[in-house]
């Protein structure tokens, strides 16, 4: 049976310490057999980077051991798939109609023989590419409309709509084009001071985070991770949205443990002095949006930093925050699709055929790896001062997990019921009764845990104050 190597992971966790100037001792890595059937290291990344976070954590009460269980954390990879309601005809339910997606969605074949990555997304970007596909009737015509185009320029003309699919590469081809070379050179967490400002006085809580206060400007999975991960460490955090944004209410449910949500309409002079005003008392900002929109919004890194010196001011996407794709959108299944990922899969288990990972690996890590920066930055302000942006992206996380190595072979043992149900908690929410993973990583010096109940959005005012 082969198990996760929780040497390799130690020293990922190193490199990722390395990064924020810090070593560490007190870690307990309980190494244990495979859950999930991927060549990927995805587990010791992970493992790392909830290590990493939790290491730091740990630090803002005082020194204490880390622990953190290996098949807890691949289970967490899963995490929305191990929801369960005691009510299953309350649980939140899925974005739109399978059918509606299955038209288009998935692996293609374009004309020249390469395989497409075709991602309906929201609706708007389901029907965009309908549109761009005539509007097939079913799956069949869809095929056929797809097999016309050159797969480069399908995803170039995709790409200037901005709508979301992307080519398959092998891992060469991404490492060696122009965006590849660009995001590759970069740290897997980039933590940047961006100004000047006082040290904030330790937190006198008795949780790692006690007294401090997020603000969540993201939505589907690696973003909403990475303020549920401080969340679990004590954090205040509420979870911005509007209206008008469509959202996926299971993930909704199952990213939204710890938090608040208001709604706030950036478009409106009286939303924007309302996000001011919480940007004033908050010391995390973290946002998912496009490279760009924001900025025009007047909540760029620089504006932020302005207006509360002293944040830490996070920016999760997918294809990096600099070079010639900063401002595609992207999900997971383009992270892996680009960055050879499902390619290496595809090799490994069908016959050539590319494939995702049993898991959404890159977009719960990236979350956790956002987290340990939003984490490093916080102790590096509190010990130093200034200000600080922490910069992820999915396609980033890949490539890390790549550099970890291949597993020559592997026997996996899947999950069973019971194990799952170990691993759960169980809370009260207005979907009743909801099971959850409890979080993957343990202190000896604190618990940790999610003091609030997940809720639907826009479901509270926008303030900090209980």
């Amino acid at each position: 049976m082969s198990t996760a190597d929780a040497s390799l992971a130690r020293t990922a966790l190193d490199d990722l310490l390395a990064i924020a100037g810090l070593d560490a001792d007190h870690i307990e890595i309980e190494s244990e057999d495979l859950a999930l059937d991927t060549r990927i290291r995805a587990t010791e990344a992970a493992v790392a980077a909830l290590g990493a976070g939790g290491y730091i954590a740990s630090r803002f009460i005082g020194a204490g051991t880390v622990r953190v269980a290996t098949r807890h954390v691949e289970a967490s990879l899963q995490s929305y798939a191990h929801l369960k309601f005691a009510d299953p005809d309350r649980a939140p339910g899925p974005r739109r109609a399978a059918a509606q997606r299955a038209t288009i969605a998935g692996f293609q074949r374009a004309g020249d023989g390469r395989w497409m990555y075709i991602h309906p997304g929201f609706p708007h970007n389901t029907e965009s590419l309908l549109e761009l596909f005539g509007n097939p009737r079913d799956e069949n015509e869809a095929n056929q409309a797809i097999a016309s185009w050159e797969a480069p320029r399908l995803e170039r003309e995709i790409m200037r709509r901005g709508l979301c699919s992307a080519m398959v590469r092998d891992p060469e081809e991404w490492d060696t084009s122009p965006m590849g070379q660009i995001l590759n050179s970069r740290p897997v967490v980039e933590i940047i001071q961006v100004g000047d400002a006082d040290a904030r006085p330790a937190s006198s809580g008795p949780r790692p985070l006690s007294d401090y206060k997020v603000l969540d400007l993201t939505r589907v999975l690696a973003g909403p991770t990475c303020a549920r991960t401080l969340a679990s460490y004590g954090a205040n955090v509420i979870r911005i949205s509007a209206q008008d944004l469509p959202h996926v209410p299971l993930f909704v449910a199952e990213t939204g443990l710890g938090k608040r949500s208001a709604h706030i309409d950036l478009k409106t002079d009286s939303g924007r002095a309302t996000l001011r005003e919480l940007i004033g008392e908050a010391d995390v900002f973290s946002q998912g949006y496009r490279t760009g929109a924001l900025e025009r919004q007047g909540f760029g890194v620089a504006d932020v930093v302005r207006a509360k010196p002293g944040i830490v001011y996070v920016s999760i996407n997918c294809y990096g925050h600099e070079g010639p794709w900063r401002g595609v959108p992207g999900w997971e299944q383009l992270a892996q699709t680009v960055t050879g990922m499902a390619y290496l899969h595809g090799n490994y288990q069908n016959n050539g055929t590319p494939q995702l990972q049993p898991a959404a690996v890159t977009d719960y890590t990236t979350g956790y790896l956002a987290a340990y920066g939003a984490l490093a930055a916080l102790l590096r302000q509190r010990e130093q001062g200034g200000s600080y942006w922490v910069r992820v992206s999915l396609a980033r996380t890949g490539v890390w997990m790549r550099s970890l190595g291949l597993r020559d072979a592997v026997t996996h043992r899947p999950f069973d019921d019971a194990e799952i149900a170990n691993l759960r908690a169980v809370t009260q929410t207005e979907w009743g009764a909801m099971h959850h993973l409890r979080p993957a990583v343990e202190l000896s010096n604190t618990d940790v845990f999610w003091r609030q109940p997940p809720v639907s959005l826009g479901s509270h005012a926008p303030t900090f104050a209980d």
